[in-house]
């Protein structure tokens, strides 16, 4: 069985663990019986051990009982870039592998059910946990809006970004991030009602600031060239600029290489789409 997903950005500024969108970046799973685990990975992650600790082997032997499998896996998302990669592959070995809800061991894994509903379900979508089980919906989309991605050449795990969060927040904070949400929300839904100051988030990207002190300074760049919304990408360190136009968002991407380039950052700038499809899957 061959199955494929999308990458996803979460969070989307004020969203924080309840958006998420789903870009055009990939990874495809093939899983096919053998006689013992084999593991062929090419493009995005391809460095990392392919041996029984493997995100994608220790989704088979959940589905499955057992991984006697020969798992191939090809991937255009960036890992540890904030890009869902690990959401994205869970679900796609998942869904590989036959399991019916791919959704709820893809969150189960990975742990953030926002990512993987946008990887299943495609698109704009709302996310959380009810009863121990992800709770996921699609959300309206402009399908005008267009999207640069800037994904430097260094890696922030979740696990290290979530570790400067603060355990409370105040009740200002939340208030103007629940008020930029539903702008958020409806600007996504309408591009000629997306405002700027919806992608402003006051419990995450200021605290993860000194992990990436120059995100500040991109955004303002992207945001000059064009862009209406900057925001980090789940938990970055990659960049997320929302567009209203394409011809807007291809200069944005041009200008984004350049401020790169300015700062010193190695990396690149990415002019992406919507994915509106989630999840296939298919007979290999």
């Amino acid at each position: 069985m061959r199955a494929r997903c999308p990458a996803s950005s979460a969070n989307l500024g004020p969203g924080f663990d309840a958006l998420a969108l789903a870009l055009s970046l990939y990874v495809e799973v093939d899983v096919s019986p053998s006689e013992e685990l084999s593991i062929l990975s090419a493009g995005e992650g391809a460095e990392y051990a392919t041996d029984a600790n493997h995100l994608a082997a220790r989704v088979v032997r959940d589905v499955c009982g057992h991984d006697r499998v020969t798992i191939k896996i090809h991937s255009e998302i960036p890992v540890g870039r904030g890009l869902g990669s690990s959401a994205a592959l869970a679900a796609a070995t998942a869904a590989a592998c036959g399991d019916p809800d791919p959704l709820a061991v893809a969150a189960r894994f990975d742990g953030h059910p926002e990512n993987a509903a946008a990887s299943v379900l495609g698109g704009l979508v709302a996310a959380t946990i009810v009863g121990g089980a992800p709770v996921a919906e699609r959300l309206p989309l402009d399908q005008e809006l267009a999207f640069v991605l800037l994904v430097p050449d260094r890696e922030l795990s979740t696990a290290t970004a979530r570790s400067v969060l603060p355990s409370s927040v105040s009740l200002d904070d939340a208030v103007s991030n629940l008020g930029r949400m539903g702008l958020l929300i409806a600007g996504l839904a309408d591009r000629f009602r997306l405002h700027a100051a919806a992608g402003e988030d006051r419990l995450h990207q200021p605290v993860r600031a000194g992990m990436f002190p120059e995100a500040d300074g991109l955004m303002l760049s992207l945001r000059e060239a064009g862009a209406t919304v900057t925001c980090w990408s789940g938990a970055g360190p990659s960049l997320l600029a929302i567009c209203t136009s394409l011809p807007t968002a291809a200069h944005v991407r041009d200008r984004g290489e350049t401020a790169l380039d300015e700062s010193g950052i190695a990396g690149t700038a990415l002019l992406v789409e919507a994915d509106l499809g989630g999840l296939v899957s298919e007979e290999s």
